[in-house]
């Protein structure tokens, strides 16, 4: 086999959709096409140019399935089996991609673990998915130590046979990989992929990026590999066409540091998060020799698209999905001009409608939906059947964004639900909620995001103290502490607001809606 050729070919928009069909086979593992079928016909190629470590190095296909086969035994021997699911808790470098490589040619299940995560973040999603297993490294082994039950295998302490481990025959439909995601009610949920998720993000991959897969190309993002963005935007997506991918480790996103790894991996085509681009432009930075960027997450709006053709000399294609359907709609600079407060249209394969409450496509703003049938699209919620039906209207994917299409170009217009997108992270409001209630000084608590003009939203937290308690900012900071030790540093509330009580429901539940008018007013002063 050749490996995977790109999916789209250069033609008209129109042509596209009409002329693609998905083409999936009935035997299927992510494994064989990001690894195993470029190793066998073109083992030197470069798959990734790892900066991630102390000298640089370039990883072939080759060596990536070495890795991956000698991976793949050593968690055999520690008794993993097909269908079980296995956390990978590492940040960008080689060894991280060839951790879901060996789990799947096991046909096992990874899950990707944010470095940032704390003990509660862990073993909220760890116990989850009863994960036994993490593969990590020396830093990820003192954030696990903690957690019952788990066992940590890095692999730079294996002793790593050179054999072969033979990949599991699998299908479209086998389960491969489960991504958590935030929400607004209750603890994060697993949008669980099956093999296909990463044929069904191909054609939007190629089309942000100007058809993706030229002579020259080399693919990069700051986004960590943890998310499906940094995962499935960029990471597989590259090794499955044969591009090669830039790891490098960026704690928190740096200007000079972004410059360099630019510069010193020979990166062509990138993936901002919009935050990333704002401090850009806050830097006044200029970056040639590009030939594609690519953003996502958040609307940029027409000053960042008109900033980035100044400093890029081209034009920033938008692409929009989410954990549970991602890559269903883009821009493509190739293939016609952006359209100002537009996500852009319909990727190939993917049908994306605007819907009204009766599940029937409206001309008016109504809720952003997918049809069934994307291949990127979930196949349930781990574990929770009930909430997989409620992301469903009839045959039509919820996408809890609200939106118009005009002349095919998609227009988000606002989310229902009250997930905070902050700095390209989304981070579910229920979740610092509990957090915070564990407190002895809380009492009940709101959390919702504030607009901020660097990060879009910042969490803020609106609080009620128990009797005996007064409020303070020494308490503020060590509530803000208290979240950032139990579930990650980038989603404590930068602002606490203490008061003598919240907005309910006659049932007793928060209204994140007046407390959100409430944190929108107090921006705009």
């Amino acid at each position: 086999m050749s490996g995977t050729r790109p999916l789209l070919r250069r033609a008209p928009y129109e042509a596209l959709r009409e002329g693609f069909r998905w083409d999936i086979p009935a035997r299927l593992n992510m494994a064989a096409q990001v690894c195993d079928d470029w190793a066998a016909r073109a083992p030197e190629r470069l798959a990734i140019r790892d900066l991630s470590g102390d000298a640089p190095r370039a990883v072939s296909y080759g060596a990536l399935r070495a890795m991956a086969d000698g991976l793949a035994q050593a968690l055999v021997a520690q008794g993993v089996a097909r269908g079980d699911r296995v956390g990978v808790l590492r940040s960008q470098d080689a060894w991280c991609a060839a951790a879901h490589i060996a789990i799947w040619k096991i046909g096992a299940i990874s899950i990707p673990l944010f470095k940032l995560f704390k003990r509660d973040a862990l073993a909220g999603r760890v116990g989850d998915a009863d994960a036994r297993i993490v593969v990590t490294d020396d830093e990820g082994t003192g954030l696990l130590a903690a957690l019952d039950g788990v066992t940590p295998l890095v692999p730079e302490r294996e002793t790593l046979p050179e054999a072969r481990f033979e990949t599991a025959e699998t299908g479209p439909e086998t389960p491969a990989v489960l991504i958590y995601t935030s929400g607004t009610t209750g603890s994060p949920k697993g949008a669980l992929h099956g093999h296909r998720v990463l044929t069904g993000h191909l054609p939007g991959v190629e089309m942000s990026h100007d058809f993706l897969g030229q002579e020259g190309d080399c693919l990069w993002t700051p986004a960590d590999w943890a998310w499906i963005g940094g995962l499935f935007d960029v990471l597989m997506p590259g090794l499955a066409i044969g591009v090669p991918v830039v790891a490098a480790r960026m704690a928190r996103f740096d200007v000079d540091e972004c410059m360099k790894i630019i510069r010193e991996g020979s990166v062509q085509n990138i993936f901002f998060p919009p935050t990333a681009l704002r401090m850009l432009r806050a830097g006044e930075a200029r970056i040639d020799g590009l030939r594609s960027v690519a953003s996502g997450g958040e609307p940029l709006g027409p000053e960042m698209i008109d900033w980035g053709r100044r400093a890029f000399g081209l034009t920033i294609n938008e692409f929009y999905g989410q954990t549970e359907c991602n890559m269903v709609a883009s821009s493509c600079a190739a293939l016609f001009e952006p359209r100002p407060g537009s996500l852009g249209r319909a990727v190939p394969g993917h049908a994306v409608e605007v819907i009204g409450p009766d599940g029937r496509v409206t001309d008016g703003e109504g809720d952003i939906a997918i049809a069934r049938g994307s291949a990127s699209m979930m196949l349930e919620y781990f574990g929770k059947p009930e909430e997989t039906a409620a992301k469903f209207r009839g045959d039509w994917m919820l996408t809890g964004d609200r939106g118009v299409i005009q002349d095919g170009h998609i227009r988000f217009v606002g989310r229902e639900d009250d997930v905070i997108t902050s700095a390209g992270y989304r981070i579910g409001p229920a979740e610092i909620e509990d957090c915070l209630l564990t407190h002895p000084a809380v009492a009940t608590v709101g959390v919702v995001g504030k607009p901020d003009s660097l990060r879009t939203e910042i969490v803020k937290a609106y609080v009620v103290l128990r009797a005996g308690w007064e409020a303070s900012a020494p308490l503020a900071e060590t509530l803000q502490a208290h979240v950032k030790e139990r579930l990650a540093s980038y989603s404590y509330p930068r602002e606490i607001e203490f008061l003598d009580g919240l907005p309910m429901t006659v049932t007793g539940k928060v209204i994140r809606k007046e407390l959100k008018a409430r944190a929108t007013a107090e921006a705009a002063r």
